[in-house]
């Protein structure tokens, strides 16, 4: 049969009871996403655009994904005027294919999946508070809503299709679809969306903003060769007990080359924290990379201890040490200062994982 008598033969096989519910379609400029269920077989596809065509829908665009045992097409039509969804969907019955969801479309997501997603990603990164909003464009979600992660409950339906992802300090996003099932495929994309947020959250090659206990603001940013006559100053204004700490001897007066060194050592990296034009803390991650075990030590102005600025140190060093594969942090502390070192660490959300016969306390990451 050509396609001028399949469009004969598809008009007069629609009831007429149809036209009652003209008062329900949508009008010329609306635009609808069909999710369409068929068997892998040649030709299928073919079947269902013939029969869009007989029913005068403009196919706007197409995307294949794959399913166990089968495919689903998404399609975005430009539908005829009067024509009900109700129809649309036994016409592609019809054709022994199983229509699983019709929802409302916008002319501007036609673009390719994979752009979409890379632009979605590029506003997260920019602006995080955007993240549930990328993730309900991405899902074309009904709604996305950001939950505490005991609130959220996998198992819940609510009478239609949900998702739920863990997202950072104790939260998690609900996604809610009623008209069609989440795939693998989508559900990937979003899982790939959230990691790279998380990776950008963890780059501490920048410079940082802390709030401290005592509500002062300091900035931690990696420590360069600049800082020298700065960290030199920090080692003069702290106490003998404090150096003694840190270096086992109580010298303030330590020569340029031996500052310069604490601030780009040779196997490792810095953090300083700097308030103003004085530099106030500093850190040091000392690495090993055939070694999942990294040093790390602290150096706090005695004025500024106390106040969550280790912790807020040791947190960066932490993320330093994962972003490069390490999987544990060491630090040689005397049995004295072991417990505020513990308490440090369980601070910065860390775990202890003992200390050994050389006195090194283990931290994992």
């Amino acid at each position: 049969m050509d396609i001028g008598r399949r469009r004969a033969t598809a008009r007069a096989e629609i009831p007429g009871a149809w036209l009652d519910e003209v008062a329900e379609a949508d009008q010329a400029t609306a635009t609808w996403r069909l999710r369409v269920r068929m068997d892998d077989r040649p030709g299928t596809l073919a079947r269902v655009a013939i029969r869009l065509a007989d029913l005068e829908c403009n196919i706007l665009g197409l995307a294949v994904l794959p399913i166990p045992g089968a495919v689903l097409d998404e399609i975005v039509i430009r539908p005829a005027v009067g024509l009900t969804r109700a129809h649309l969907v036994r016409a592609i019955e019809d054709e022994d294919c199983e229509c699983l969801g019709i929802t409302d479309a916008d002319v501007r997501e036609l673009v390719d999946s994979s752009a979409a997603s890379l632009a979605a990603a590029g506003r997260v990164v920019a602006a995080p508070d955007t993240c549930a909003d990328a993730v309900r464009e991405i899902l074309a979600a009904d709604m996305v809503t950001v939950v505490p992660a005991a609130e959220a409950n996998p198992g819940r339906t609510e009478g239609g299709h949900r998702a739920v992802f863990a997202v950072p300090d104790g939260m998690a996003l609900v996604a809610r679809r009623l008209w069609a099932p989440f795939l693998r495929q989508e559900l990937a994309r979003v899982e790939a969306l959230l990691h790279l947020l998380g990776t950008v959250r963890a780059n501490v090659s920048g410079p940082a903003a802390v709030t401290c206990t005592d509500g002062a603001a300091v900035v931690l940013r990696e420590g360069t060769p600049g800082d020298t006559e700065a960290l030199a100053a920090l080692h003069e204004r702290c106490s003998a007990e404090t150096l003694v700490r840190r270096y086992r001897a109580g010298a303030r007066d330590l020569p340029r080359r031996q500052v310069r060194r604490l601030l780009a050592p040779p196997h490792g990296s810095s953090v300083v924290a700097v308030c103003g034009r004085e530099l106030v803390a500093l850190g040091q991650l000392i690495e090993n990379p055939d070694e999942a075990t990294a040093r790390f030590s602290l150096l706090v102005e005695d004025a500024w201890q106390r106040n969550g600025l280790g912790t807020a140190l040791l947190q960066r060093l932490a993320a330093l040490a994962t972003g490069r594969g390490h999987e544990e942090l060491v630090v040689s502390a005397l049995l004295p200062e072991q417990e505020a070192v513990r308490r440090t660490a369980l601070r910065a959300g860390l775990t202890l994982a003992g200390v050994d016969d050389e006195g090194f306390l283990h931290v994992r990451l």
